[in-house]
């Protein structure tokens, strides 16, 4: 309904500028328009939306507030284009205008939406000329030799979601995976396997992720009380920067077997990525020194190369640095991050017109530092946008943060089969209540729909800013608001449509005359506007929220109304309902990443 809004906008606009011509015109040579503030209703009874800026235009129009909004409703009153919108405009208090769009229009754009893959979300306007650059999300980011743990769930699912939002509204997203494969760890990877396993070397199975994760363990245990073993990690390091081939065989072999583990929660969770690890910017790096010394940024402290802050201060007052080059001439996250940013938005790497990371909110800082160093080196195009886009952990039940009961991180991939197998266990429990006889394809595909899309669902519709405690029972439950609430409500609907309701034909004109009836419309004609805010404030809580208010009002509606014992014209009307509401719930899941049922 975002077409709608505007129209409105600009006949309030209009309406203002007949009503106080002098004072608007000064306002527009000020460069300061007056503004009526239109926004959605507080409350059902005052209509759909309401027009606050009477107030504030007291003081710079020199009338009262009520007095205000009279001349402009007024000048509402002679204006056919808002006729054709909205019923009689009315005043509220000291100087509120309701306004409630005609039933006809509402109508009309449920009709519109009918069969429209996009539900009536336009793409959005990308500027004419040079083909834009893209977006890109940056997230997931597991480290090398080590499994994927529910540290990684939020960053993965949050910037999938956000990814699948970007492309629905039409930009063109890059999804990097900037995966920690690189440093100086891997000169003890590199040692440990060439003195225990030196068969992988030529043998590329030789040893699987399971091994590898308590091999790098054993790595670290040897690295920190072996003198010896850490001069040779050191000497390994430096093979490995200068391009030592046996050295590069072995680095090779430990991403390789690292990233096929990888993959197969990727695959699993149905998540699209493009692996730019760390390494790849390592002959970067170089560029990034040479760059911010030219443009008089770097500065030597202690031997370390650095850029002070601006606006940060330490304990004692003075501005922290970010350090580019340590003292030993070696490198820091901080160096890769700004040689990421420098190649994102630089017209020979990327090009890119936003970029977002999707981390934990402890790097916040981290980002903030980096982004002031690149905004100061001239890197960042005026009209591109870094943003960091942090969350909370995942806690336990204890409040803190989730860990096996053995006082282990817990890993990804033992969480997503936990979540499986408690879906199938509580699917076959009610098919046995009642006495209902399925396939084993069937019981497997839903759990596993039902299981996943619970994990993705609950960590989606939490504020992804706060912390939030995992509950398997929370999450699974079918009341609530759930993944397994919102799955059964598109089953319902196709539930009517195996009854013998047609959701495919429907008349030209729809009609509609219950409350409940109009409270789904409004509901489902909210959707465009829903995708504009998660694409403009990155927050996928919102697009949940709006989907568990759609399935509570579209399940008080087919509670409360006839459909399919309805008479015509209710009965198609109400089916065109049902077919918008699934189609938009369909399609609002897909955007979170989880596929919906034909039947639970």
């Amino acid at each position: 309904m975002l077409s709608v809004v505007q129209a409105l906008n600009a006949r309030l606009q209009a309406a203002l500028e007949r009503a106080f011509p002098e004072a608007s015109a000064q306002a527009r040579a000020a460069d300061s328009p007056l503004d009526l503030q239109l926004g959605p209703a507080s409350k059902p009874e005052f209509g759909d939306f309401q027009a606050n800026g009477a107030l504030g235009l007291a003081r710079p129009l020199g009338q009262p507030p009520r007095r205000i909004a009279e001349a402009i409703v007024a000048a509402l009153a002679t204006d056919p284009a808002f006729n054709a919108l909205c019923q009689p405009a009315a005043i509220a208090g000291p100087g509120f205008i309701n306004l409630t769009l005609k039933p006809e229009l509402l109508a009309a754009q449920v009709r519109e939406r009918l069969g429209d893959p996009r539900l009536g979300v336009e793409p959005a306007t990308i500027p004419s000329g040079d083909s834009p650059g893209p977006v890109i999300v940056d997230f997931s980011s597991p480290n090398i030799a080590k499994e994927m743990h529910v540290g990684h769930l939020r960053s993965t699912i949050i910037g999938d979601c956000l990814a699948r939002v970007l492309e629905f509204r039409g930009h063109r997203v890059l999804r990097l995976n900037h995966v920690g494969d690189w440093g100086t760890q891997f000169g003890m990877l590199i040692t440990h396997l060439k003195q225990v396993a030196p068969e992988a070397l030529n043998t590329a199975d030789a040893v699987d992720l399971g091994d590898l994760v308590a091999f790098y363990r054993e790595a670290k245990q040897r690295f920190d009380s072996d003198e010896v073993f850490q001069s040779s990690s050191r000497e390994e390091v430096v093979k490995l920067q200068g391009g030592d081939p046996i050295s590069l065989k072995a680095w090779g072999l430990l991403c390789d077997q690292s990233r096929r583990e990888f993959q197969k929660i990727y695959d699993r969770l149905n998540i699209q990525l493009s692996e730019r690890g760390e390494s790849f910017y390592n002959p970067r790096l170089q560029a990034v020194v040479a760059d911010l010394d030219k443009s008089g940024l770097l500065v030597s402290d202690d031997g370390a190369r650095c850029v002070f802050l601006e606006g940060v201060t330490g304990k004692e007052g003075k501005p922290m640095p970010l350090i580019v080059q340590k003292s030993d001439g070696g490198f820091n996250y901080a160096t890769t991050d700004l040689a990421a940013i420098r190649y994102r938005l630089g017209p020979d790497g990327d090009g890119a017109g936003r970029v977002i990371y999707v981390t934990d909110a402890g790097q916040a800082s981290h980002f903030a530092a980096v982004f002031q160093v690149a905004e100061r080196a001239g890197w960042r195009p005026a009209a591109v946008s870094l943003e960091h886009v942090p969350f909370g952990l995942v806690q336990g039940a204890d409040g803190k943060k989730l860990k096996t009961r053995a006082g282990d991180t817990v890993r990804l991939r033992d969480l997503l089969d936990e979540a499986v197998e408690r879906a199938e266990a509580d699917l076959r429990r009610r098919l046995q209540e009642e006495e209902r006889t399925e396939t084993e394809s069937f019981i497997q595909e839903v759990a596993t729909t039902v299981g996943l899309g619970a994990v993705k669902y609950a960590d989606l519709s939490t504020n992804r800013i706060t912390n939030y405690q995992f509950s398997f029972d929370r999450m699974l439950a079918l009341q609530g608001n759930t993944a397994p609430y919102l799955l059964y409500a598109v089953v319902r609907i196709q539930g009517i449509a195996r009854k013998g309701g047609d959701l495919v034909a429907f008349p030209d004109q729809l009609l509609f005359n219950e409350p409940q009836e109009w409270a789904l419309v409004r509901q489902l004609l909210q959707f465009d506007a829903v995708i504009a805010e998660v694409e403009a404030d990155l927050l996928p809580n919102r697009l949940c929220n709006y989907l568990f208010e759609l399935s509570q009002i579209f399940n008080r509606f087919y509670d409360q109304v006839p459909v399919l014992k309805a008479e015509e014209p209710a009965r198609s009307s109400r089916l065109a309902l049902c077919r918008l509401s699934a189609d938009t719930l369909r399609l609002g899941l897909g955007l979170l990443g989880i596929p919906s049922l034909e039947r639970m």
